[in-house]
């Protein structure tokens, strides 16, 4: 083997050890060992699990259990629309500025489990939606604050998609100065829209993914 392939064969082992470190065998064990990130709050994971039961996984999604309900509100218990994760939007890596190496990578961001919950009050579908996903460090980077661009997208299936309903969250996650790994959570609470029929709902898939070229352009709309 020619001696350039020798930096990504070590930023790959960098990053397998860091999982390795953080405990990452399997699904149900993904979290366990995590304290919640700075900006968060243990208060915050509880909500979580308030919310959604602990989270299911992306794969296999029961309906999720809740408080009892508002007066007049309707919580869904079959027809609450699956999470996926976008194809191509699962895994999230950031480079130095101007780097393209294996080497030159900061950190990689990847999803762990997803969970959701549907309520209809007043002709509104309210759609809450939990993530919780790992970001390790890679060979460029270092303990700190950061930030991972989450997109959560409502999305009526078919011969043409229409998406119902989009939004980016810059989640800020912190890796403390004695960690490779660190797990992070959030929870989206705002996806309102108009019930549909029972036809449309059938079609209805709630997407997650990462989108660094949304945030991309935010940004300098932000600056403005």
């Amino acid at each position: 083997m020619t001696a350039r392939f020798k930096p990504r064969r070590l930023a790959l082992g960098i990053i397998a050890l860091a999982l390795a470190a953080g405990g990452c065998s399997s699904t149900d064990e993904f979290f366990s060992e995590q304290p919640p990130p700075r900006g968060g709050s243990s208060s915050f994971t509880e909500r979580f699990t308030n919310l959604f039961g602990g989270g299911g996984s992306s794969r296999a999604q029961p309906e999720v259990a809740s408080a009892p309900a508002e007066p007049g509100t309707t919580t869904l218990t079959t027809s609450c629309p699956p999470t996926d994760i976008r194809r191509g939007a699962g895994t999230l890596q950031m480079t130095a500025p101007g780097g393209e190496q294996a080497m030159d990578v900061r950190f990689q961001a990847t999803f762990g489990r997803t969970a959701r919950q549907c309520t209809v009050r007043d002709g509104t579908l309210n759609i809450k939606v939990g993530v919780q996903g790992r970001l390790i460090l890679g060979p460029a980077g270092k303990p700190g604050e950061t930030q991972v661009p989450l997109r959560y997208a409502l999305v009526q299936e078919g011969t043409e998609p229409k998406t119902i309903w989009t939004k980016l969250y810059m989640v800020p996650v912190s890796i403390p100065p004695d960690r490779l790994n660190v797990a992070f959570t959030h929870v989206m609470e705002e996806m309102a829209v108009p019930m549909p029929s029972s036809a449309e709902l059938d079609r209805y898939i709630v997407y997650v993914g990462f989108d660094p070229k949304g945030a991309a352009q935010e940004n300098p709309r932000r600056r403005r």
